[in-house]
């Protein structure tokens, strides 16, 4: 059967009887105007507005599309904070859950939060940061915390190390069976946006710790690229373990040193 109603063509093709359809009927949409509304066999109901059925279709693909996007920025994000080797202790650490009790502990918040709010321009200028102190003081939790915002925020990439994990990464270069070299490692260490040297002066440096510390610092120096160097020992006592070499350029463009004082939070969670 074929017949027009208001210029909708409402013939039934033999290649839509072999899907069910019946018949067609003339139909109208408020959105889309008039359409072929088709009946199909055992169902007691017409079709609705191919346009609109077109556009929930748009709204959905687009919203699976922006899903997917997220998914992507997602796994990307945890890829980078997990590239940024920091502990499992202290990845996801913030600001909010810092526990400032003293002046000097807001100060220093206040300082880490403005540092890494402002990075963008502290990593034009290169501008480095020493935490000297007392044990457990929140050193690390503070280090992260910047860590994650700058990844988190401004696209950066960091990089967390111990002295030891770092000379270890190091060593681990040299032989015939090393899976990467020497100079992949130092790039490693001085190519990040920032990077986080924890432990400092926690064991008696020798030589080559020494100046592989330097090679890293003068690296990231001659870059012009931050370093956050965090260490139990008094900020005096920091050249001996070090290289006043290397404080030297930790300390150049307006360098930020932060001290941390008072009771250690872990000998507070151990006593209560």
């Amino acid at each position: 059967m074929t017949s027009e109603s208001g210029g909708i063509d409402l013939t039934v093709h033999d290649i839509e009887r072999r899907f069910g359809v019946v018949s067609k009927q003339a139909a109208e949409c408020r959105h889309h105007g008039a359409y072929a509304a088709i009946i199909r066999k055992g169902v007691d109901t017409p079709s609705g507005c191919p346009g609109c059925a077109a556009d929930i279709q748009l709204r959905r693909d687009q919203e699976e599309q922006r899903a997917m996007y997220a998914r992507i920025a997602e796994e990307r994000l945890e890829r980078k904070l997990g590239a940024s080797l920091i502990p499992k202790r202290f990845m996801g650490k913030n600001f909010a859950d810092f526990w400032a009790e003293t002046k000097a502990q807001e100060a220093n918040l206040a300082k880490c939060v403005e540092y890494a709010e402002s990075f963008p321009q502290h990593l034009a200028e290169g501008r480095c940061v020493v935490m000297t102190g007392t044990p457990g003081t929140g050193k690390t939790h503070l280090a992260a915390a910047i860590a994650g915002h700058v990844i988190v925020n401004h696209s950066a990439t960091a990089v967390y190390r111990t002295v030891g994990g770092l000379l270890q990464y190091i060593k681990g270069s040299y032989g015939d069976r090393a899976e990467y070299t020497e100079t992949q490692a130092f790039a490693s260490l001085v190519e990040p946006s920032l990077l986080i040297i924890d432990e400092v002066g926690a064991t008696k440096p020798t030589e080559f710790e020494l100046a592989t510390l330097f090679a890293v610092i003068n690296g990231r120096y001659e870059a012009q690229l931050p370093t956050i160097v965090i260490s139990n020992i008094d900020s005096k006592e920091l050249g001996a373990v070090l290289g006043e070499r290397s404080v030297d350029r930790l300390r150049e463009g307006r360098g930020i040193g932060l001290v941390f004082e008072g009771a250690s939070e872990r000998s507070k969670r151990r006593a209560s």
